[in-house]
């Protein structure tokens, strides 16, 4: 088959949870020797250098890319709140982009059309008129979802207003794109069955899939366990979560172990966090490789407040044989079970006691590690991810969808 993939980040290099998501379906695909086309987003919140991309990636996926400015802008954001429009999608409609887009359906021909989150459903009209390729929305996130959250955690009443107007205009948008595709591809089971409840569109859910190398060896010679975290700092629930940990956990954890290390890495980094003098945390920022990070840490901390989909940092810490402490929201979308194969911890007594049992008993931590990997060997095999894809595929190419004309 040709696929078409319209991202709103380059795929690559994947140093975020999405492109690392879009990659590992792209070479998924490509392994299994199908024709791929990217056309991605290029912008300075997620830039790539083109001389960055290996040429034989260029010549497998023949990605271009094409630069929006995505930044806020304040007049623009203030004349949005007397508009019913998502000032989220309004970002990424680019003439530039389109432009691109027009050219290559216009010089190729695709079997599908993947559209990489819901930002992408602003060309839906114009892969209609130029192809007769099946259109398929991959839901990385339920993306109101996130903002809703936000809101409801908000104290500021006036940023909690403002954020329940931004909530409400991407709902609206979220809902009504279910019925202009002819798929759809959610990224976890909760968020496939939501999607089924409001509509006909065929909906299959494809989770985050990794390509499973020897697992790395035992880290040797620790008294104490090493905590770690890694994640982009500028997708908000990231930022909101390390905050809350650090100042309502992390004082007491310190009380109790003035020894125990918590090593942060990821892109954009906060000033306040960089400055804000926290005890025995080491603040690294983006670090030259993620899987050697994750593999000299012991325990992985993702103390998400909000958002929805999948913890792509939490697949790729089970897939090292790590624990991972968690909420239920972190820990959505994964097939886990609690005290098994990952810790769920949903408060400050619970992150502090599922600390104390793997810091007293360190067998239990690292049973914890050896069935998270089990569980991304059985489940989250990208082969055995891309393979349900395929089907997917050709079962929308040999039905007819009924579905709603593009308004």
């Amino acid at each position: 088959m040709r696929v078409l993939f319209l991202c709103n980040k380059s795929p690559y290099p994947a140093r975020e949870g999405g492109p690392i998501a879009m990659n590992s379906l792209i070479e998924g695909l490509l392994d299994a020797g199908h024709q791929v086309k990217i056309l991605a987003v290029n912008s300075d919140k997620y830039h790539v250098d083109p001389s960055e991309i290996p040429a034989d990636y260029k010549q497998k996926t023949g990605i271009e890319l094409v630069h929006l400015d995505l930044r806020v802008k304040p007049v623009e954001a203030f004349l949005n709140l007397f508009t019913s429009s998502s000032y989220h999608v309004e970002r990424f409609i680019s003439p530039n982009f389109r432009n691109k887009l027009l050219d290559i359906l216009q010089r190729y021909q695709f079997d599908i059309v993947q559209l990489e989150t819901l930002f992408m459903m602003p060309y839906v009209a114009d892969i209609r008129t130029y192809s007769k390729a099946k259109v398929i929305l991959r839901a990385h996130n339920i993306e109101h979802l996130i903002w809703k959250r936000l809101s409801q955690q908000a104290g500021n009443a006036i940023k909690r207003w403002y954020l329940n107007h931004l909530t409400r205009t991407l709902k609206r948008f979220e809902l009504k794109s279910l019925e202009q595709v002819d798929g759809i591809a959610a990224i976890t089971r909760k968020d496939a069955a939501f999607f089924r409840g409001l509509t006909a569109t065929p909906v299959i859910d494809i989770p985050f899939g990794i390509r499973l190398g020897e697992k790395m060896s035992e880290t040797k010679g620790k008294t104490l366990p090493a905590l770690f975290h890694i994640g982009a700092m500028n997708w908000i629930p990231n930022e909101e979560g390390i905050r809350w940990f650090l100042d309502d956990v992390w004082p007491e954890v310190h009380k109790r172990y003035p020894l125990l290390e918590f090593h942060l890495a990821g892109r954009y980094m906060p000033n306040w966090l960089i400055t804000g003098y926290k005890p025995q945390v080491k603040v690294l920022g983006e670090v030259p490789n993620a899987d050697d990070f994750v593999q000299s840490n012991d325990i992985a901390i993702v103390p998400l407040l909000s958002g929805s989909g999948i913890r792509i940092k939490i697949i790729e810490a089970m897939a090292q044989g790590k624990a991972v402490i968690t909420t239920e929201i972190g820990a959505e979308g994964i097939l886990y079970q609690n005290e098994h194969n990952i810790l769920i911890a949903n408060n400050k007594m619970e992150f502090l006691n599922a600390l104390e049992k793997c810091i007293k008993q360190p067998d239990f931590y690292k049973n914890i590690g050896e069935n998270a990997r089990t569980l991304i060997e059985q489940v989250y095999d990208n082969k055995l991810i891309v393979n349900r894809l395929e089907l997917f595929y050709d079962q929308l190419r040999k039905q007819s969808v009924l579905r709603k004309p593009t308004e």
